[in-house]
């Protein structure tokens, strides 16, 4: 792979890598400084979670629309009772504001890896929703990026911040099933090329700008909805801008996996296609001799010689030598009290003990201060939608990959071209 310095890219971003006037990320007030880029369903959400911290000051948003942008600036200046609030539509108003410490990307997934080096290389910590990457060439280059600069960046994989996954991922790291044998993931299948028909072009949307770096089609409201939407809008199921449900909804569960195995600075060491080609479950990921399948059971399913994990949002089972210590697989008020037996039954004395978030935005602001990386680092979320992408090209390609986790390319002696690791880039997006 051509690894270019990330660091002389001056032409992209249109500023030197600068560090901030305060190492802590605040401002002399005591203040963390904050931009959101992308303001659609998701980042209504996350501005909801920054309002509650008290060190956070919200003080510019952006978007390519500008019925979101107004709408954003709006609810932020009613919730400081000001005026002040900053609204651009271009994201390097944002990224290279000296007075902004902190970047939120919320973009559609073509764009994330662009914002967030642009923000880092200007001297920012930054949270990026998942998946933090488009394709594995970008996890390598931000990779790179972040432990060169040494910025704060914190993945919106907020499952790691939630007790159920932690518990899971710690009986599994402390052996209580046995050695691992196999596992399942289930989620939605992977996306395709876009081939939506052309609409009506939306007023006040910047169309071309939305686009980016994708390749230059006519605007369709499944892509970029009509003013401000509450759902979450369909470019994720195109290959052009996400990786359908793999990279959507697999950078969830497919982190929880390399957080179970223990593969936070590795990854799986082939992928494999479904039996059928064309099917949209039935690939594989292969840990050495562990194998995990997409499409089964719920969203986290690990199968031991001596139990089973099973986990999802609200839902977890614990299964010991055919007993069952915990089962909580129906949403409601029991889950704390399984998750308590499984605890005192395996956990009380563990040697193995992960990570524990006081929640994600709050985990990732306490971070900043610190300067310690945060439970989803962007070399976590790198990794884990390494394993997402891997499980993709598995699918369009119907082939075997043979992968290196260590070097992140393809093994010795594989023959699939390096362009798969890649993509292509419109005009000066070109990273």
């Amino acid at each position: 792979m051509n690894r270019r310095s990330l660091l002389k890219k001056s032409a992209l971003f249109g500023a030197p890598f600068v560090l901030p006037s305060n190492v802590w990320g605040a401002d002399a007030n005591g203040k963390v400084n904050v931009g959101f880029i992308g303001m659609g369903k998701r980042s209504q959400g996350l501005i909801r979670e920054f309002f509650r911290q008290p060190e956070v000051r919200i003080v510019a948003v952006c978007d390519v629309d500008t019925n979101r942008r107004e709408d954003a600036k709006k609810k932020v200046d009613a919730h400081y009772k000001t005026n002040d609030c900053a609204a651009h539509l271009d994201f390097r108003k944002i990224t290279t504001d000296p007075a902004i410490d902190v970047v939120v990307v919320v973009t559609p997934d073509h764009w994330h890896t662009i914002q967030i080096l642009s923000a880092i290389e200007n001297g920012k910590d930054v949270y990026a929703e998942k998946p933090l990457t488009h394709n594995i060439r970008e996890s390598v280059l931000l990779m790179e990026a972040v432990k060169k600069s040494g910025r704060i960046v914190q993945t919106g994989s907020q499952q790691r911040s939630s007790r159920e996954f932690r518990v899971a991922c710690e009986l599994a790291r402390n052996g209580v099933i046995g050695k691992i044998d196999h596992g399942f993931v289930n989620f939605g299948g992977p996306g395709k090329p876009c081939d939506l028909p052309e609409e009506k072009a939306e007023p006040g949307l910047d169309w071309d700008l939305w686009l980016g770096p994708a390749p230059e089609r006519a605007y369709n409201s499944i892509l970029a909805p009509r003013g401000v939407h509450s759902h979450y809008p369909m470019w994720r199921m195109y290959t052009e801008y996400g990786g359908g449900m793999i990279t959507d909804w697999g950078a969830h569960h497919l982190d929880i996996v390399q957080w179970a195995l223990g593969k936070d600075e590795s990854g799986p060491t082939a992928a494999k296609p479904p039996a059928k080609q064309g099917e949209g479950k039935g690939a594989a990921v292969v840990y050495d001799d562990i194998t995990i399948t997409h499409g089964q059971g719920i969203g986290v399913h690990l199968v031991g010689a001596n139990g089973e994990i099973q986990v999802t949002r609200g839902k977890f089972a614990l299964k010991v030598d055919g007993k069952n210590v915990a089962s909580h697989l129906k949403k409601g008020g029991k889950l704390g009290a399984e998750l308590d037996k499984a605890e005192e039954a395996y956990l009380t004395d563990s040697k193995v003990k992960l990570y524990r978030s006081p929640g994600h935005v709050r985990d990732f602001l306490d971070c900043i201060k610190s300067r310690k990386q945060p439970i989803t680092s962007a070399i976590i979320g790198s990794r884990s939608i390494n394993v997402a992408h891997l499980m993709n090209l598995a699918y369009q390609h119907h082939t075997d990959i043979a992968w290196d986790p260590i070097k992140n390319t393809f093994a010795k002696g594989a023959k699939h071209p390096l362009e798969w690791l890649g993509r292509s880039y419109r005009d000066k997006w070109k990273i």
